[in-house]
């Protein structure tokens, strides 16, 4: 669908520049619209995601070109997000690396895929070849097949045990999939990943109580939401966050609980993390 020329493409060179901007802004809402009649498909990759997180596995992204880059970002910005360090993204790259289906083939085979993980395989038109086989060898593995495209009946969703296809239709600029495509596949990415980690238990009542307090602002943060949920002060926050080593979790349950850091910790790891449950408020989940 990005290959097609937008029905606008004529008279593309002699609008303004407000209706240029208006145009694309119309035709990103358009895309992301579309994804509210996916979000079933996207609710089960979530689900079946976090149960195999739950049990030990790695999330792994496969992408080339701007899926590459976006896929790339997703798995970044979990770190810092949510404390976790069990995602991981896999990209070739732009130009010739696209169509390279034995680099697709060997990254997967390296990343040591196993029964328990899942593996996350983007493509806009879900045809590029480095993301494919790689699938395939995700497949052959056991591994959990998840794949995010914009195009139906792809040979990238025949490989999947969950498939997100989401048409945009055609771009403002031909062909060029880091807009509307590139948006939506964000917009997913961004789904899937806090689905996962919410159901996982990495954040409590809206917060980021997994955050890494590695900064001046993300210290305020960590600071913020143990003053609010622990109903203390901020001095008081503070000094729990210091005797936590900057575990914000551990320091919500010094305060709440009465415990000290290790036995907060303890009971942190005794419910994998989850500070709810950890808390007494719900099960496990």
């Amino acid at each position: 669908m990005s290959e097609e020329v937008h029905p606008e493409a004529a008279r593309l060179d002699a609008l303004s520049t407000l209706e240029v901007l208006e145009l694309m802004q119309a035709e990103d809402r358009r895309a992301v619209d579309a994804v509210s009649r996916h979000l079933d498909e996207v609710a089960a990759a979530v689900e079946a995601i976090a149960s195999r997180l739950r049990a030990g596995g790695t999330l792994h992204y496969f992408g080339a070109g701007t899926s590459g880059r976006l896929a790339e970002l997703d798995a970044l910005e979990t770190g810092p997000t949510f404390g976790v360090s069990d995602v991981r993204s896999h990209a070739a790259g732009d130009g010739a690396a696209e169509d390279d289906g034995d680099k697709g083939a060997r990254d997967a085979a390296a990343a040591g895929l196993r029964p328990g993980d899942a593996v996350v395989g983007i493509s806009a038109s879900g045809r590029t070849s480095y993301v494919v086989e790689a699938m395939k060898v995700a497949r052959s593995a056991g591994a959990l097949v998840v794949t995010l495209s914009c195009a139906s009946g792809s040979p990238l969703s025949a490989l999947a045990n969950i498939a997100i296809e989401i048409e945009t239709g055609p771009e403002v600029i031909a062909g060029s999939t880091r807009l509307k495509a590139g948006t939506v596949q964000k917009t997913v990415l961004n789904m899937i990943s806090t689905g996962v980690f919410v159901r996982l238990g990495r954040t409590y009542r809206g917060r980021m109580v997994g955050v890494i307090p590695a900064n001046a602002k993300l210290k305020r943060r960590a600071v913020a939401l143990i003053r609010d949920l622990a109903e203390t002060s901020s001095a008081d926050a503070e000094r729990a966050l210091e005797a936590a080593g900057g575990s914000a979790r551990v320091a919500v349950l010094m305060l709440r609980c009465g415990v000290s850091a290790e036995q907060a910790a303890g009971l942190l790891d005794q419910n994998e993390g989850d500070l709810a449950a950890a808390l007494g408020e719900r099960s496990r989940l």
